[in-house]
């Protein structure tokens, strides 16, 4: 064997943009905006739902991603060289707890399962800010230190976040194997509003600790560190982590570069943070650290309810 021969078959295969992306959840929340965002790079979609209704993607497939046999058939169907795994229960709220882990957690099991025996390299998960012991706890949320970032203490307790919770562990294992997948993205998302939401929610409606109490909304404001995220960003950030080439699992916080709180960060944290460490933070500065996905993706939060 020659020298050139032993260095091609040794070296690890170059990177090439994934052709066609299955969108699990394609129907869902963020969903459309996903699909649409993967188009407009030059990526064909596939969309796979338990209940497929008509999509702009370039095909639609029915399938439960809780079930094992029928995620490995969607994926070798569709032909998928990167998965997008958005077919999760997005709020705890209507299901019994068992359904709720199960839809976080097995799901994301099966997905990664499949992904290796038909050698998908990337998969990007839909994580959440609940992973770190946020939104749908019934105790406030504990902070070690401000801002937010991927190191922070994990302590999550409902079904919700412990399903999100598992779902990171879980691709840890999966990037940890010889023919898992090469790239896995874990991304912890905050609410997503669409524009309508945002004006509704933020811009016409008064955003201060007293008036959010006085609302019935400040416990969840408080335990989401009042982040939030446009739809737009969203996807942004999950094409952006399709076309990713890093090695292993990654976890990525997603905000918006702003608080949905009308008070200045540091009175904000002042108020409703006293005892927390923090850095020093600048005008509506956000609670979470992006500084990874901006490291890593080269990705930017655009939008602001402030607009």
């Amino acid at each position: 064997m020659s020298e050139s021969e032993f260095e091609t078959r040794d070296s690890p295969p170059e990177f090439s943009p994934p052709e066609t992306v299955v969108v699990t959840g394609g129907t869902g929340r963020i969903g459309p905006t996903v699909i649409a965002a993967l188009q407009a790079a030059g990526h064909r979609v596939v969309n796979v739902s338990r209940s497929v209704s008509d999509t702009e993607a370039d095909a639609d497939l029915r399938a439960d991603m809780t079930d094992a046999g029928e995620t490995y058939g969607a994926f070798a169907t569709a032909g998928a060289d990167a998965v997008v795994h958005l077919g999760m229960l997005s709020t705890p709220d209507h299901d019994p707890g068992h359904v709720v882990f199960e839809s976080n957690a097995t799901s994301t099991y099966n997905v990664l399962q499949a992904a290796e025996a038909l050698d998908v390299d990337t998969v990007v998960l839909a994580s959440s800010l609940s992973a770190v012991g946020a939104s749908f706890e019934p105790d406030p949320i504990r902070l070690s230190y401000l801002p937010l970032d991927e190191e922070h203490p994990v302590s999550p307790s409902n079904p919700y976040g412990l399903g999100k919770h598992v779902l990171e562990v879980t691709a840890d294992g999966f990037a940890q194997r010889p023919d898992g997948p090469r790239t896995i993205a874990s991304i912890r998302f905050p609410w997503m509003p669409t524009d309508r939401q945002m004006r509704e929610t933020f811009a016409h409606a008064e955003r201060t600790p007293a008036a959010l109490k006085e609302a019935g909304h400040f416990e969840t404001a408080r335990n989401t560190v009042f982040a939030y995220l446009a739809q737009s960003d969203a996807a942004e950030l999950v094409r952006r982590a399709v076309a990713a080439d890093f090695e292993g699992h990654e976890r990525f916080f997603a905000s918006a570069a702003d608080t949905s709180a009308d008070l200045t960060t540091e009175e904000l944290v002042e108020e409703v943070y006293p005892d927390v460490p923090h850095e020093a933070f600048e005008g509506y500065e956000s609670l979470i650290s992006t500084e990874k996905a901006a490291r890593m993706l080269g990705w930017e939060p655009a939008r602001s309810w402030r607009e």
